[in-house]
């Protein structure tokens, strides 16, 4: 599964608000997405670096998923 608590935390430690982010050119529709964990594309996340600065890694993560037991 992807996360994107990396994001949440480098704008938190950036000082870089949504607001910020809206003003920049960065669409709402997106961000709210971002929020509830839906899938974006890498033209996003290029420019979240961009406008952020920063690293994908500071974007988002990989968290493997809990193994389902097989019965």
């Amino acid at each position: 599964m992807i996360s994107y608590h990396p994001l949440f935390k480098t704008m938190s430690e950036k000082h870089i608000t949504s607001y910020a982010l809206f003003k920049k050119g960065f669409s709402k529709a997106t961000y709210y997405s971002i929020q509830k964990g839906n899938s974006i594309s890498t033209n996003t996340v290029n420019q979240l670096c961009r406008l952020l600065d920063c690293s994908v890694s500071d974007i988002m993560e990989y968290i493997e998923d809990e193994p389902t037991s097989s019965k």
